[in-house]
């Protein structure tokens, strides 16, 4: 395999991203989200994936959109691996159909019943899709530390 310094489809070297990326799906939410971070910087656009870096509480973090669905999602995860990052938070808009969940409400995914096929080219489909039980803990806390609503469980 060849080894790039450039990510061939984010566009990005070591030191443009944090450990700590949040990942929309829609490149216009980037720029909101980065408005939260301090010294926000715009890093690189690319087809769907646009990115800033700043820092947070002394920490520095991205934001990185992934377009639409599991293949364009994967591809910028692995980019973004390979320049040093290793924590993601997927953050949008999604589809339910649990009833108690309204609109506005926060989702923290506990689970994932893996059924968007990309992730069966990294693990077998009985290899369960759990997050690391720190940062699912961590927002379920911010959660109740901003007063908002929110549900925990098994997403698809």
């Amino acid at each position: 395999m060849q080894k790039m310094d450039k990510q061939f489809h984010i566009r990005c070297v070591a030191g443009d991203v944090g450990r700590y990326c949040i990942l929309p799906g829609d490149p216009g939410r980037c720029k909101a989200i980065a408005s939260h971070f301090e010294n926000p910087v715009f890093v690189s656009q690319n087809r769907e994936y646009t990115i800033y870096t700043g820092t947070l509480l002394g920490e520095k973090v991205s934001v990185c959109s992934t377009g639409i669905g599991g293949p364009s999602a994967s591809i910028a995860m692995e980019e973004l691996h390979n320049i040093g990052a290793d924590t993601f938070i997927r953050v949008g808009t999604c589809g339910g159909i649990d009833l108690d969940v309204h609109s506005g409400d926060v989702v923290i995914a506990t689970g994932a019943i893996r059924f968007e096929h990309t992730s069966r080219e990294y693990a077998p489909i009985e290899y369960p899709a759990v997050p690391s039980f720190e940062v699912a803990a961590a927002l379920v806390q911010a959660a109740k530390n901003l007063g908002k609503s929110y549900k925990t469980g098994v997403v698809q």
